[in-house]
């Protein structure tokens, strides 16, 4: 829709606004329907003419009996208009306000990507992440922030206590959650999809760890939970070292989705003949902490495995979990086989965890990055144990071959 106006001043502004935009020689038009007399009219003409005199811009009139009206104005030299309107351009404001943003602010090189796609932003009359030009001073904690938790200064810290130390204001994360992440997202591999609350859980600032979830025949420093055989109970993750096992599990299952555990615990195992772990979605680092804890404790020949959604946010908590365990972690319900009979294809696809390599979900990984594959939420599957024989005959071969090398 071609732009109109009856205000000169106005109608030049805008041709700059969109010369910053990145439109080449943009347009404009008088509203001759709108002009209330012919004195608004003639001012209207009179400073476009004074404008094209300075050669700023260039005026095209109507033909015929209308030839005494301009047709449209396009702009012509942005410095005289820029010089003419006493407006300076948006790149040296740009520049202005990044050295404010940055002042006495050591980058890291890892954000400068971040930086890059702002100055683009800002150059081009844009918001970046909701922030404006004139927003140098709300967005500069982000930045102080997001470099503090790369220098890992964040940990043992809840929330508001990082925030207060690092800002001066103990709210100013809860309101820069997603700036934080998005200059992070240049030096750290977070979730592909997940809020920015939830990747911040991942690296480890979360308010509050929230309780981690159990099921099996487990007790508790001197209660002996496994008597009372409840269908599950909560720990603080911090806690996790206090657990005791009343004899040897046949597994560990660790389930990203709170129904699929619910599930599994009442209908896949009533005996409680194996340690199911509900990780709350993405593990928080605290989470993470306590299954490495309880993977350390356990014997070599208790598999572990883990029961996700078939996507990219499914790759990425196995192979969370999978890195934190330092051990054998294996998929359970998340297969291609799965995908292509169940699945669908997605509304949106995004990027995967780049780095996958030798992990037990490398072959989902990459089918997943195939355009045509197929993604299923692990509420659609009915509840199973996980296959013991065939991970234990598949980890007896790979120590025979280890042997006979």
């Amino acid at each position: 829709m071609s732009r109109r106006f009856t205000d000169a001043r106005a109608l030049m502004a805008d041709l700059l606004d969109r010369h910053e935009a990145g439109a080449e020689r943009p347009i404009g038009y008088p509203d001759y329907g709108r002009f209330v007399d012919v004195v608004q009219m003639d001012k209207f003409t009179k400073e476009l003419c004074e404008a094209e005199e300075q050669r700023a811009i260039k005026i095209t009139r109507e033909r015929g009996l209308k030839s005494d009206q301009i047709k449209h104005v396009r702009l012509e030299e942005p410095a005289l208009l820029y010089a003419m309107l006493k407006r300076r351009p948006v790149g040296e404001l740009t520049d202005e306000a990044t050295g404010r943003l940055l002042q006495g602010l050591e980058l890291p090189v890892q954000f400068e990507g971040s930086l890059a796609t702002l100055r683009a932003a800002w150059s081009r009359g844009r918001e970046w992440q909701g922030f404006s030009l004139g927003d140098v001073d709300r967005l500069r904690p982000a930045f102080v922030m997001a470099k503090a938790i790369l220098e890992y200064r964040h940990a043992g810290l809840d929330y508001r206590t990082f925030s207060r130390r690092f800002s001066g204001d103990s709210k100013a994360l809860e309101r820069l959650e997603g700036p934080v992440v998005r200059i992070l997202s240049g030096a750290l591999e977070l979730p592909p999809t997940a809020r920015p609350r939830d990747a911040l859980r991942t690296l480890g600032l979360e308010k509050f760890a929230p309780p981690m979830l159990l099921s099996g025949r487990l007790d508790f420093d001197m209660a002996e939970l496994s008597a009372a055989a409840p269908l599950y109970f909560g720990i603080p993750p911090a806690e996790a070292t206090r657990l005791r096992f009343r004899g040897q599990p046949r597994y560990v299952l660790t389930i990203e989705n709170f129904a699929s555990f619910h599930r599994h615990v009442a209908e896949a195992d009533p005996q409680r003949s194996g340690v199911t772990i509900y990780v709350g979605g993405y593990p928080s680092l605290a989470t993470q902490g306590a299954l490495k804890a309880l993977a350390a404790s356990l014997p070599a020949d208790v598999p572990f495995f883990h029961w996700s959604d078939i996507d990219p946010d499914g790759v990425w908590i196995f192979r969370t979990i999978e890195s934190s365990l330092a051990r054998e972690l294996r998929p359970h319900l998340m297969s291609v086989a799965i995908a292509k009979k169940l699945g669908k294809p997605p509304a949106d696809r995004v990027r995967l965890p780049s780095d996958v390599g030798s992990s037990a979900i490398a072959d989902l990984a990459a089918y997943l990055r195939h355009p045509g594959a197929n993604w299923l939420e692990q509420e659609e599957l009915d509840p199973t144990q996980p296959e013991i024989q065939d991970a234990l005959r598949q980890e007896e071969e790979i120590n025979v071959v280890g042997r006979q090398d």
